[in-house]
C-alpha cells in the first residue's frame, strides 16, 4: 500500500485539482445530458473520480498545514538557539570570572602563609601541634607546588 501513496505522491498538486475538475465536469455532463450512451458508468466512474480527487485535495492541504508548522517551529528553534549562545557567552565569561577570583584567592592564602611562617622550624614546631593528620599536610603541599608550576608556565 505504501508503494501506491509514494507514487501518489509523486503527482504534482495540480493533477489532483485536475482530477476534480473533470470528475465534476463528468458527473455534470452525465446527469444533464440524457442522450449521452454510457452514462451510468460515466456517473460512477466520475464518483469514484471525485472521491479520489477530494481525498487527495485533503492530503494536499494537510500536507501545507504540517509543512507551516515545521517552518513555524525551525523559526522558534532558530531563535532559542541565537539565545543560547548568548547565554553560552554569559556563562563563559562568568567562568573566566570566578577562575579569576579562586586563582587570586589561592595567591592571597599562599601569601599568607609564606609572610607568616617564615622560619623553617617555627614550621616544624606549627606541624607537630597540628591535629590535622601529616599525609593531608602533604597532599596539600604537593597542591600548593602544583600550582606554582602551572603558574610558572604561564
Amino acid at each position: 500500500m505504501w508503494q501506491i501513496m509514494w507514487l501518489l505522491s509523486l503527482m504534482p498538486d495540480w493533477f489532483y485539482h485536475l482530477i476534480v475538475i473533470v470528475s465534476l465536469l463528468g458527473l455534470i455532463v452525465a446527469t444533464v445530458f440524457k442522450f449521452i450512451p454510457y452514462r451510468l458508468p460515466i456517473q460512477v466512474f466520475g464518483a469514484l473520480l471525485l472521491l479520489f480527487g477530494v481525498w487527495m485535495e485533503g492530503g494536499i492541504v494537510n500536507e501545507a498545514k504540517w509543512e507551516a508548522r515545521v517552518r513555524e517551529l525551525e523559526e522558534k528553534v532558530k531563535i532559542a538557539e541565537e539565545k543560547s549562545t548568548e547565554k553560552n557567552v554569559e556563562i563563559q565569561e562568568k567562568v573566566v570570572t570566578q577562575t579569576k577570583v579562586v586563582r587570586e584567592k589561592g595567591r592571597d592564602i599562599i601569601q599568607y602563609i609564606d609572610r607568616e611562617v617564615v622560619k623553617k622550624e617555627e614550621v616544624v614546631k606549627f606541624i607537630e601541634n597540628c591535629p590535622i593528620p601529616k599525609d593531608i599536610i602533604d597532599a596539600h603541599n604537593a597542591a600548593a607546588t602544583l600550582n606554582k608550576a602551572i603558574e610558572a608556565k604561564k
